[in-house]
């Protein structure tokens, strides 16, 4: 099990005591690359029509926000030979359909062509089984005062599953992702789990499990290794650029990041007692 966390904020502060000096930096720029957000969810109990993908470009190490990659053409064709065209919202880089038809392990084909090059990536949109219920647990963690939640599924027999689980804590507006496989489990009711000191401070938990091909567990995982918070060092980095299924027909040399994934998802609100 590895974890990630996203932060809406991060500030950091540097006391000087005595004098300052002024370092310039001088980084090198490379040429933009294409990041592809392209996770197509199909949530149990709804239809599934509507789905959006978001395309922006990486930016200088020192820029906050990551421009958006307007004037793309996008498209999804199933294995149906149905074409869902995604329409960009007002240049925000997010790209819209509501016609979307999800079938339970079609073949999906993403598209997309920008600044005169093709990009495109398969995927395959993999069931996931419910969550059948959360369990709330007080005296957790190494203090024994951590409050713990594990969300109980069972899965299926006989066949390789991996998950994808959301821990979205509403008022902190922040989430945490774990994947899982049932190398050990198969068969078996089982859970996930998420654990945090500030628990008590939290009002609901919006949990989601996505099912994801092992293609995309792998990709995940090593994504999580490599951004893993218990490092001990705020300033590290990745040691290697992680790619995702996306390749550049045109030029194989300007690949782009990102992911595309199509899944079947459950979510379960849970509320700390």
């Amino acid at each position: 099990m590895r974890t990630i966390k996203y932060i809406t904020s991060i500030i950091l502060i540097f006391l000087v005591t005595s004098c300052e000096d002024v370092i310039d930096l001088k980084l090198n720029n490379s040429e933009p690359k294409l990041v592809i957000d392209a996770a197509l969810n199909w949530q149990k109990g709804t239809d599934g029509k509507s789905q959006a993908i978001k395309l922006s470009l990486t930016a200088p190490f020192f820029d906050s926000t990551n421009p958006p990659a307007s004037g793309a053409t996008v498209t999804v064709t199933d294995s149906n030979s149905n074409t869902f065209n995604f329409i960009e919202e007002s240049n925000t880089g997010i790209y819209k359909n509501n016609s979307f038809i999800p079938e339970l392990n079609g073949v999906y084909i993403l598209s997309i062509s920008y600044n005169n090059e093709l990009y495109t990536a398969t995927e395959t949109l993999i069931p996931v089984v419910p969550i059948e219920d959360v369990e709330q647990k007080d005296d957790g963690g190494f203090s024994g005062e951590d409050i713990e939640l594990k969300a109980y599924y069972t899965d299926p027999e006989g066949v390789k599953n991996y998950y994808i689980f959301e821990f979205n804590i509403v008022k902190f507006e922040t989430t945490f992702i774990e994947v899982y496989d049932d190398e050990f489990s198969d068969g078996n009711r089982i859970f996930a789990f998420y654990s945090n000191d500030d628990m008590q401070l939290v009002d609901d938990v919006i949990i989601t499990s996505y099912g994801i091909s092992e293609r995309t567990y792998q990709f995940y995982n090593i994504l999580l290794e490599q951004t893993d918070e218990n490092s001990g060092d705020p300033f590290s980095v990745q040691p290697s650029t992680v790619r995702g299924n996306c390749v550049n027909q045109t030029n194989p040399d300007n690949f782009p990041l990102g992911y595309f994934r199509v899944s079947e998802s459950d979510a379960f609100t849970y509320t700390i007692k």
